[in-house]
């Protein structure tokens, strides 16, 4: 959930806004005749929130709702528990009633069109984000937070719009220009997506951005030494970058390396530290999950495979690899089961093909090389 990790910063509790609450202790409530066990309540749910132990916080400023100072930092706050624990249409109703009251600012307009990609809203999550670049039109990171969410929901033509937005408004920023290429990659135009990389690197030489920049280049030309060669020098500056991990271990597994290999230790390790430094990051899991199917650990992998289905279930390659898993390890029930989602999935893509649904297929471009 880096999304909404990230976010965290346009909470006013998070950033100390003016509008924020004074520094809330027991005896102050007590005097102002203030609630104290709902501001306990409020102050505990902030705190798993930046946590990221979303679900655990809801509960919290549910109590709080209603009797605590500051309102909006309740009802902005569990709004963020929602989107994150994918309860879209609740967080739609809180942020909208946000909107229309006192509260119509640009983080409030930005988490809103998160929640409504979330509910495949895109028409109506493209007007809240425009909502939020009218009022911060020079804020970076409303670009990159409902570009990750069109990410992380497949909606990458809306996402391409959004950092076309960005750009006009902030045509320097490295950042929006990675994250157009990587946009641009999933769509397989590769020659605009290695344009838009090749950018990053030039506005930002030396930078940890720009060796990822170089390493996603030749990922996507099929060029694994030039690929492990950036991953490794970025990794150099930033060892514990999740993103340059992921990417390193999967050039060293596409070189073809077996169990016993430097290069597949190198892999496995990469792919391990990258789950444990982002364990929502889909790709990874499933990679590790192939990589431990190599090794042997059959337990490992299917644990790591189940992970990436949840966290992406249109993702054809968790399914075979989980068939895969499960027939080697002798459960040939469970493996008929993944063929039969895999088979499902297989025509929904077909029938979408035959519509033309634009850029739909290559969306899967990212995760072709784990089949």
């Amino acid at each position: 959930m880096a999304v909404l990790l990230a976010f965290l910063g346009a909470s006013p509790i998070a950033r100390g806004q003016s509008h924020s609450p004074p520094s809330w202790n027991e005896a102050s409530a007590s005097q102002a005749g203030v609630d104290s066990q709902a501001e306990a309540e409020l102050q505990q749910g902030i705190a798993l929130t930046r946590q990221s132990r979303f679900q655990e916080a809801i509960p919290h400023f549910l109590a709080a709702q209603g009797r605590v100072r500051d309102e909006y930092a309740a009802e902005f706050n569990l709004s963020i528990c929602y989107v994150a624990t994918n309860q879209f249409p609740r967080a739609v109703q809180i942020l909208d009633g946000l909107a229309r009251g006192n509260h119509a600012n640009a983080g409030v307009y930005n988490l809103l069109a998160q929640a409504l990609i979330g509910e495949r809203a895109t028409q109506k999550a493209f007007l809240a984000f425009q909502q939020a670049v009218r009022l911060e039109p020079k804020n970076e990171q409303l670009y990159l937070l409902v570009a990750e969410s069109c990410m992380n929901h497949q909606s990458y033509h809306l996402g391409l719009s959004v950092l076309d937005a960005g750009l006009k408004n902030l045509p320097q920023s490295p950042r929006l220009y990675y994250q157009r290429g990587v946009f641009y990659s999933f769509l397989d135009e590769p020659v605009r997506a290695g344009s838009d990389l090749q950018h990053v690197a030039q506005l930002a030489p030396g930078s940890v951005l720009a060796y990822l920049a170089v390493a996603q280049k030749a990922l996507l030309n099929g060029d694994n030494p030039g690929t492990i060669q950036a991953a490794r020098a970025g990794l150099d500056k930033a060892p514990n970058d999740f993103f340059l991990l992921s990417i390193l271990g999967r050039a060293l597994m596409r070189i073809g390396v077996s169990p016993g290999q430097p290069e597949f230790q190198e892999a496995q390790a990469a792919l391990e530290k990258s789950v444990a430094e982002r364990p929502d990051y889909w790709v990874s899991q499933l990679a590790l999950g192939k990589i431990d199917i190599m090794a042997g650990h059959l337990d490992e992998a299917i644990a790591h495979l189940q992970i990436a289905r949840q966290l992406s279930p249109a993702t054809p390659a968790a399914y075979s690899q989980l068939a895969l898993a499960y027939r080697k390890r002798g459960n040939r029930q469970e493996a008929e089961k993944m063929l039969e989602v895999l088979a499902h999935l297989n025509e929904q893509e077909e029938a979408r093909y035959k519509l033309a649904e634009p850029g739909h297929m290559a969306g899967y471009l990212g995760s072709q090389e784990l089949h």
